[in-house]
């Protein structure tokens, strides 16, 4: 185990940097609760942005709407530590882990 390692509390798998959370914007609806179980604040809930917004299609722009238009962005990605309590707290399953 190097420094780096041991120097991480024990819930988190990485140092910050090597792996981001991925939200699918087909799934999200915006409820907040990654934001509020991400020890490092790498979540934001906002309006979702007109060119993610367009991206989508029919179905996905209706369910949006009804949901206020609003989703998960991960503006302090490179800041997360892997440990997983935002992929485990959303309840539409729209999140999951990947390199960077």
């Amino acid at each position: 185990m190097s420094k780096a390692d041991a120097a991480l509390p024990a819930s988190c798998k990485q140092a910050p940097g090597v792996i981001a959370p991925v939200v699918n914007l087909k799934r999200c609806e915006g409820k907040g609760d990654c934001v509020k179980v991400c020890p490092e604040a790498v979540f934001q809930i906002r309006r979702i942005a007109d060119a993610d917004y367009q991206d989508l299609g029919a179905f996905h722009k209706l369910k949006l709407r009804v949901h206020g238009m609003e989703v998960a962005y991960t503006p302090n990605a490179d800041a997360c530590r892997a440990c997983g309590l935002c992929v485990s707290a959303c309840p539409e399953h729209a999140i999951t882990l990947g390199r960077l």
